[in-house]
């Protein structure tokens, strides 16, 4: 009879290693495992968020401190929990601070989803208001620029056409 059978509890998984101390680094696979996100999203959210600075050692490899998967935490309850865009979430970490954001992973701080005029107002940042455009230069200076395009387009054509005999 083997030693798993003789004991009460279900066999141990041969491949899972003995538990990491809570202050271990961490893998870039078993951080996102943790957080539930691909591998790709934490090294995307890398070059978002600057305060996410894992530690590289020979050949690349990524190395994750607890306060980094804090971090990380935070801003994945920033993004999927409480629905801020990459920008609003960079604003909180550079209003609050990144040690915020860390205490938010860990459940020690909360956040309030963003108010529907911050969405909209992120969303449509920079961008100029629908028929703005027409209205500044007015529909008569597109129309000459139109005829303009429309003159040059009709004297390529003549150009390019084979000489007559």
């Amino acid at each position: 009879m083997s030693l798993a059978a003789m004991t009460d509890g279900p066999p141990e998984d041969d491949r899972a290693g003995p538990e990491k101390r809570p202050g271990a680094f961490r893998t870039i696979s078993e951080v996102a495992e943790d957080l539930d996100v691909p591998q790709h999203v934490l090294r995307f959210w890398e070059t978002r968020f600057s305060q996410i600075r894992p530690v590289k050692r020979a050949g690349g490899r990524r190395y994750y401190r607890p306060e980094d998967v804090d971090l990380l935490r935070g801003v994945r309850h920033l993004l999927h929990g409480q629905g801020y865009t990459i920008k609003g979430a960079q604003r909180i970490l550079k209003e609050s601070g990144a040690r915020f954001v860390q205490a938010v992973g860990r459940g020690e701080a909360d956040v309030a989803a963003p108010q529907a005029q911050e969405v909209e107002a992120e969303a449509g940042a920079g961008l100029p208001e629908p028929g703005a455009f027409l209205a500044e230069t007015g529909r008569a200076a597109i129309e000459a620029a139109l005829a303009e395009l429309y003159a040059c387009r009709s004297a390529l054509a003549a150009l390019r056409a084979p000489p007559e005999a």
